[in-house]
């Protein structure tokens, strides 16, 4: 079996929202420091790595990866996919699973189910999907991770130079399901039938709504899952409206 490696996937440069991952969210911490916390309370930091780009910008976050004893890589700024087979390489991840930093609702159980699944499998891709067949990478959920090998990575890279598949990684192979060998886990229906629930980070509004909703839940229980943020919006309908225009104005 091989042992997967998580690779986090963050820098500070953001077009729409410059210093999300370094912005107080909750007391004093910024959602990448966040993301830190939560996963070394569940794994190895020797298996966590920080890809992030040689920007000197991206400083800050080599230096709070070092606080929280995780390893880190510096590559390159627009190419994403390069900078994950080079992460990858240098940390010898056969096996990778793939977090966006910008998601601060990331659910650990169904990471850890991933996880499991991946280790003893011999896919080339592995995540979860809607009811519709959309890649939860391509939805605004932020709860599930993306499990790939390092060699599909390479065989990517190989086979286009696309600009969009560099910098969003996994998209060509979802997009080639024949070229790849892909399992897809749906998602649970009481979250699917929602198309208003947004908690991933773009914009100001999805940081200052999100930041409101992280602090509630947080300090009730600090390991919630997705089902506990659902039960949550559904007591407090009012995020509803504001997430499915948010939704509406930054489609995937």
């Amino acid at each position: 079996m091989n042992e997967a490696k998580i690779i986090i996937q963050a820098r500070t440069g953001s077009t729409r929202l410059p210093q999300k991952m370094i912005l107080p969210f909750y007391e004093n911490e910024g959602i990448f420091s966040l993301i830190l916390k939560r996963l070394t309370s569940i794994i190895d930091k020797n298996n966590i790595i920080l890809a992030t780009s040689t920007n000197e910008n991206n400083d800050v976050l080599t230096d709070i990866a070092k606080e929280y004893g995780v390893n880190y890589f510096r590559g390159s700024e627009n190419d994403v996919l390069q900078r994950f087979i080079d992460a990858a390489n240098e940390f010898n991840a056969k096996k990778i699973i793939r977090v966006c930093a910008d998601n601060p609702f990331l659910d650990l159980e169904f990471l850890n189910f991933l996880l499991d699944n991946f280790e003893k499998s011999d896919y080339d891709y592995m995540s979860f999907m809607t009811s519709n067949g959309t890649p939860t990478i391509k939805t605004h959920y932020g709860f599930w991770a993306e499990a790939v090998t390092l060699n599909a990575l390479k065989k990517v890279k190989s086979m286009t130079d696309e600009n969009l598949y560099h910098e969003h990684v996994t998209n060509f192979i979802y997009a080639n399901p024949n070229d790849f060998n892909i399992r897809f886990f749906n998602i649970p229906e009481v979250i699917d039938e929602h198309d208003d629930i947004r908690l991933t980070i773009d914009t100001q509004i999805d940081f200052d709504i999100q930041k409101e909703i992280f602090n509630k839940i947080y300090k009730i229980k600090p390991d919630f899952n997705a089902f506990d943020v659902l039960t949550f919006l559904n007591e407090n309908k009012e995020y509803h409206a504001i997430m499915k225009n948010e939704i509406l104005k930054n489609q995937k």
